[in-house]
């Protein structure tokens, strides 16, 4: 999809990855709404033309609102991109209210898009729905079962859209970048009490958000399923899929790795 006059809508735009791509998106010439649970005006300064939303995309309501508002200011939404995300750490012990919140923002979000989006998409012929999963989607978020069960259930719903809307018209993209240099990493991701930063350390390098966004608008434009910025991720993937025993034991041992530094700090 070339994004040069389409609509475009970003959540969790207010800052990091979301306000990245609301950038690289206003600069390839889309129409963009940016949409946050808390306001989204300094992400928005400098990008004439945008319409900012206040939406807690953690609730159906939510999306509601920001769908409608969207479609409001600029018509359909040719490309929606479920980027807002949130990281407890945690094992199966963990509150009900850390499980629920994960699977609120980081999976039933894009379901509760998708569902007032695509009676529209269809009808059209066309839609493009993009998630932020994680490489912890298709890999796994040492520290972190919420955060872990979540991303891949992500995945697999992106999956499922593309299987299943595809031939419809309908195109799906899902993003899956290791570390980013954001306030998530910064503050140690909240995974596995503050064990996340040095995980995503350990595991690969710390990208830009704009670097994470030019691979998102690269594969958009490519319509391109997997977006991995950091594409050792795709080796990764094929070494699970090829050896999960030799996978696992390194998972392991970079777990052990990441509990002596927790350690010692």
């Amino acid at each position: 999809m070339q994004l040069n006059g389409k609509h475009v809508v970003v959540t969790g735009a207010a800052r990091g990855i979301g306000a990245a791509l609301a950038r690289r998106f206003h600069a390839a010439g889309a129409k963009v709404v940016l949409a946050d649970r808390d306001g989204v005006a300094e992400a928005a300064d400098g990008l004439p033309g945008t319409v900012e939303v206040i939406a807690d995309v953690g609730t159906e309501a939510g999306n509601v609102t920001l769908i409608e508002a969207a479609e409001a200011a600029f018509g359909p939404i040719d490309l929606f991109f479920a980027n807002a995300g949130v990281g407890f750490g945690g094992d199966p012990m963990s509150s009900d209210e850390v499980w629920d919140a994960s699977f609120a923002v980081n999976v039933h979000a894009h379901r509760w898009a998708a569902k007032h989006l695509l009676p529209g998409w269809l009808a059209r012929g066309e839609g493009y729905f993009c998630s932020t999963a994680s490489a912890a989607g298709v890999l796994a978020q040492i520290g972190s079962a919420p955060y872990s069960v979540t991303k891949h259930a992500a995945v697999a719903f992106a999956e499922w859209m593309s299987i299943t809307y595809g031939d419809q018209g309908v195109r799906v993209s899902c993003l899956c970048p290791q570390g980013v240099n954001t306030h998530m990493l910064r503050a140690g991701d909240g995974l596995g009490a503050g064990a996340g930063g040095n995980v995503v350390r350990m595991a690969g390098i710390v990208l830009e958000p704009d670097d994470v966004a030019e691979a998102a608008h690269a594969a958009i434009e490519a319509e391109e399923f997997f977006v991995f910025p950091h594409p050792e991720v795709a080796d990764y993937l094929r070494l699970k899929g090829d050896q999960p025993e030799r996978w696992l034991a390194g998972m392991r041992k970079l777990q052990r790795r990441v509990a002596e530094a927790s350690d010692g700090a």
